[in-house]
C-alpha cells in the first residue's frame, strides 16, 4: 500500500524543482539572445515638395544608419501648415529638423525662437518666382530680363503660334486683355505669398493694394498650388500664370506648351532652408541632417532633379552666421524685418481682398 504523505513529498520536490527551473530560464535566456539595438531616428517635418526630398532624404539614410521620419505639408497650405503645427509644438518639441522650401516661413520661426540659438537655420540652392505662358496663346517677343534668366533654350523653348506679347511687368497682369486668362495660388500661402509680401516692399503698400484690387477684379483663376497654376496654363484654361520654376520645369518634362519669362526685379529667388527645432528630441541626428542638406552635392542633385535652379551661392544666412548675402544677383530682395514686421497686416489685406 503506498505512502500518501510520501507522494506528496515527492510532488512538492518537483515542483520545487520546476519552479526553480523557470527562474534560472527567465534570468538566463534573454542574455543568450542577441541584442538589437533601436536604430537611431531623426524626425523631418518637409515643406519641399515629396517627389524631390524623399531620393534624399533615403540616401541619408543609407549612408547613416538613421532612420528618417518625415512629416511633409499639401499643395494647399504648403510651409504655413508646416510652420503653424511647429509654433504649435515649442513646448513640446516632435519634430527634429524643419526643409523648408523657401524662406519667409522660415525667418518667421526663426523669429519666434523655432529653431536653436546657434547656427539655427541655413539657406542652400535657389530656385525662383516666375511668370508662365502658354506659348499657344502668348509670345515672349522682344520682352527682356535683366540677364538674370537662368533658363536654357532647351527648357525654355521659343513659342510656336503665340499671338499676344507677353507683359512687360506684372502691372499689366490688370489690363484688360489677360482678363480670365491669369492663374495663381492663393496669395496667403506658400511662395506664392512670399511673393506678394515682397511685391507690397516693392512697389509701396498703396500701388500693391490698388494692383491686388485690380488683379482680383479681373477675375484670375485662384488654384490650390503652383503645380495646379501650370496644369492649367498648359491646358490653355488660362494663358499665363504665376508660379515656381521648379513647377514650370515639371510642366515641361511633360510637352506642356510652355515657357518661363526671363526674371525681373519683380520676381524672386528662393532658396531652400534647413533648420534645427530647438530642444530637438534627437540632437545629434538632426545635426547629422542639417549638415548633410548643406552639402553641395545634395544641392546639385536637385538641380539635376530641376528642383532647384542652381546649387551655386547661399542666400543671407541665419541670424547668427557669419557669413552674409553673397548671392542674388542682381535681384532685389526684401527687408525681411520690415517684412516679418508688416507680415500680419499684409496677410490680412490679402484675406479682404482675395477671399471674398
Amino acid at each position: 500500500m503506498s505512502n500518501p504523505s510520501g507522494r506528496r513529498i515527492r510532488l512538492s520536490s518537483l515542483l520545487l524543482v520546476i519552479a526553480f527551473i523557470c527562474i534560472i530560464s527567465a534570468v538566463i535566456i534573454p542574455r543568450l539572445r542577441p541584442v538589437h539595438p533601436k536604430r537611431p531616428r531623426v524626425v523631418v517635418y518637409a515643406a519641399q515638395d515629396q517627389v524631390y526630398a524623399e531620393p534624399i532624404l533615403r540616401e541619408f539614410e543609407k549612408e547613416t544608419g538613421i532612420k528618417v521620419e518625415t512629416v511633409f505639408d499639401n499643395e494647399l497650405v504648403k510651409t504655413v501648415g508646416l510652420a503653424n503645427r511647429l509654433l504649435a509644438e515649442r513646448s513640446h518639441p516632435q519634430c527634429d529638423v524643419f526643409w523648408g522650401n523657401e524662406e519667409m516661413r522660415t525667418r518667421l520661426l526663426a523669429a519666434q525662437g523655432v529653431f536653436r540659438e546657434t547656427n539655427g537655420w541655413a539657406a542652400f540652392g535657389y530656385r525662383s518666382r516666375r511668370i508662365v505662358i502658354n506659348t499657344n496663346f502668348v509670345s515672349i517677343g522682344s520682352r527682356r530680363g535683366n540677364g538674370a534668366d537662368h533658363a536654357s533654350s532647351a527648357t525654355n523653348p521659343p513659342p510656336h503660334v503665340g499671338g499676344y506679347n507677353a507683359p512687360a511687368s506684372l502691372l499689366e497682369l490688370t489690363n484688360e486683355i489677360w482678363r480670365g486668362k491669369v492663374a495663381l495660388a492663393f496669395p496667403q500661402f506658400g511662395t506664392t505669398a512670399t511673393h506678394f509680401h515682397a511685391l507690397r516692399q516693392l512697389w509701396g503698400e498703396e500701388r500693391w493694394l490698388a494692383w491686388c484690387r485690380a488683379l482680383a477684379a479681373n477675375k484670375p483663376f485662384i488654384v490650390d498650388g503652383n503645380s495646379v497654376v501650370v496644369k492649367q496654363v498648359a491646358r490653355g484654361e488660362a494663358w499665363i500664370g504665376l508660379t515656381d520654376s521648379d513647377d514650370v520645369f515639371a510642366g515641361q518634362r511633360e510637352g506642356a506648351p510652355i515657357a518661363m519669362l526671363p526674371i525681373s526685379e519683380e520676381q524672386l529667388l528662393i532658396p531652400n532652408t534647413v533648420g534645427v527645432i530647438r530642444n530637438a528630441p534627437h540632437p545629434a541626428n538632426a545635426q547629422k541632417l542639417f549638415e548633410y542638406l548643406q552639402r553641395r552635392e545634395v544641392a546639385e542633385k536637385l538641380v539635376q532633379a530641376n528642383a532647384l535652379e542652381s546649387s551655386d551661392g547661399r542666400a543671407p544666412q541665419g541670424p547668427n552666421s557669419k557669413d552674409g548675402a553673397s548671392q542674388r544677383s542682381a535681384l532685389r530682395q526684401p527687408d525681411w524685418d520690415a517684412l516679418l514686421r508688416d507680415l500680419e497686416t499684409t496677410t490680412k489685406q490679402l484675406n479682404e481682398i482675395f477671399l471674398r
